[in-house]
């Protein structure tokens, strides 16, 4: 199979089922590369960002941070991954072609060993504010991930079913979740994904996923994610502002900022 043969049959996959899985997405030296410099940012470029833009299960203790955004922003290295990369090209390919300016969020994810809270059920494109929805997320095991230590999970084709209602949900870095989850079409469809560092998981805005609780008493729960818009997608600014206002407010009440 050529490689535009490969390109068609992963966006066949992705429109269907509104995700992809791509196992080794990341191999050898690209990924010791990746998780030294994850490693040097964690140390280096973490303590000096403002309060408010990294997240921790427990503000008093630096070891159960859990989420920080825009590492592109704030180190070269990401920018470079996150602009003309193997990433972004993937994601023209899934999207159909040119992508918008406006996406800007690439993140670090943890959850750490007996603390990292369930992820609610949630759709993206809730948080974007984009019309037409049309963007994808990317997510990067760094490490090992399976049921223990809270692995994502997707349910299969709802994409395809609309924007479900949302509300808050308590959980810090994820404001608002699915209020209706846990239909047995919800329940039929969840599909858990086991990942290897360096494996991708690539899924539509408007797909429900999830991911449990690390119930490890050792080992935490490592990724990254990348977001890109189609270039048809259009930001509602002040939809967005006043969902960034409300997550502001929610760091206050969980003593984040």
């Amino acid at each position: 199979m050529n490689e535009k043969e490969k390109q068609h049959e992963l966006k066949a996959g992705f429109d269907r089922d509104g995700y992809v899985f791509i196992p080794g997405f990341l191999k050898s030296d690209a990924l010791q590369e990746l998780l030294s410099n994850v490693d040097r940012y964690l140390e280096t470029i973490i303590p000096k960002l403002p309060h408010g833009t990294v997240l921790y299960e427990d503000i008093n203790r630096p070891e159960t941070l859990k989420q920080t955004g825009k590492l592109h922003r704030h180190d070269i290295y990401f920018e470079k991954l996150y602009y003309e990369s193997r990433f972004e090209k993937l994601a023209e390919v899934l999207l159909g072609g040119p992508l918008s300016k406006e996406a800007d969020n690439f993140q670090y994810f943890n959850k750490p060993p007996k603390e990292g809270l369930p992820t609610p059920p949630h759709q993206d494109g809730y948080y974007f504010k984009i019309e037409p929805c049309e963007a994808v997320t990317m997510w990067l095991a760094l490490e090992e991930v399976d049921e223990e230590n809270g692995c994502v999970r997707y349910v299969k084709g709802s994409h395809q079913r609309g924007m479900r209602p949302h509300g808050l949900s308590g959980t810090l870095g994820f404001s608002q979740g699915i209020t209706n989850y846990g239909t047995n079409e919800d329940k039929a469809n969840e599909i858990k994904f086991h990942a290897q560092a360096g494996d991708l998981l690539i899924h539509h805005a408007m797909m429900i996923h999830l991911a449990g609780a690390n119930t490890s008493t050792t080992r935490t729960r490592k990724a990254i994610g990348m977001i890109y818009y189609s270039q048809n997608a259009k930001v509602d600014h002040e939809a967005k502002a006043a969902h960034e206002a409300k997550a502001v407010h929610q760091l206050k009440v969980g003593g984040q900022s």
